[in-house]
């Protein structure tokens, strides 16, 4: 873990948080009480940051220096809101192309799906504020730098943030291998956000009956599943050639 990827100490996380900085997740110390703790305890709970409350030996595992009971990680980018991102991309004249990430958690999966979204000229990910990859050095990293070019979106809740989508007028499809439809037989030429769901459990269901269609990705092989990185490319490619050849 790479030491520009989190913040120690009482004053320095306050400092932080008050400069503006991006807040991934905030670990305190269980029982931690003191004036200046509970002047940080204010500022997260206004701020809504996810907070985890643990024993000291697990900050001691992620920094032996002085922490004082709080290590606050931060994000080397600045995330957007999906309600300000649409508007903005429409009076660009722009037909959206989104991709949401529902419980991708696997930092190395991450880094290489804003890649390939980045090259393929995708406007947006979305993603959960919980239950999702973090994005750090190791992410960064693994985007080979795309993270710095791509909007990232970081949504509380994405049920409200999908039926947002939907008003707009995007189309939201599940890839997804519970369905028989094709990826080839899908329209992605209007404006769509495509949800990808984690390796272990696929899209949600509550997310899977939101959406306005789903398509698989046709297989011949004996594996019967791809890595969640190597589908999203492949979704994005085939968005790509249904519009250039629109």
């Amino acid at each position: 873990m790479k030491q520009t990827d989190f913040i120690f100490g009482i004053r320095a996380v306050i400092e932080t948080i008050q400069a503006g900085k991006e807040v991934n997740k905030i670990l305190i110390q269980k029982g931690l009480k003191s004036p200046l703790f509970e002047e940080l305890h204010q500022l997260v709970k206004e701020r809504k940051f996810i907070t985890q409350y643990v024993p000291t030996e697990k900050l001691n595992r992620i920094t032996r220096k002085n922490h004082q009971g709080v290590i606050c990680f931060v994000s080397p980018v600045e995330y957007h809101k999906t309600e300000n991102l649409i508007p903005w991309l429409y009076d660009q004249g722009k037909v959206p192309a989104l991709l949401i990430l529902d419980r991708v958690t696997d930092v190395r999966n991450f880094g290489a799906i804003a890649r390939s979204a980045e090259c393929m000229g995708l406007d947006a990910l979305i993603i959960p504020s919980r239950n999702s990859a973090l994005i750090n050095g190791d992410v960064m990293k693994t985007s080979a730098g795309a993270l710095n070019h791509i909007p990232v979106c970081k949504e509380d809740n994405l049920k409200k943030t999908i039926a947002y989508l939907k008003n707009c007028g995007l189309s939201i499809i599940g890839c997804t291998e519970k369905t028989k439809n094709p990826i080839h037989e899908v329209d992605f030429t209007g404006p769509t956000a495509i949800i990808m769901g984690s390796e272990e459990n696929g899209i949600s269901p509550e997310y899977l009956n939101l959406c306005d269609g789903r398509c698989q990705i046709p297989m011949t092989g004996n594996v019967a599943s791809m890595n969640v990185a190597v589908c999203s490319s492949i979704a994005i490619y085939e968005l790509n050639k249904q519009r250039n050849n629109a």
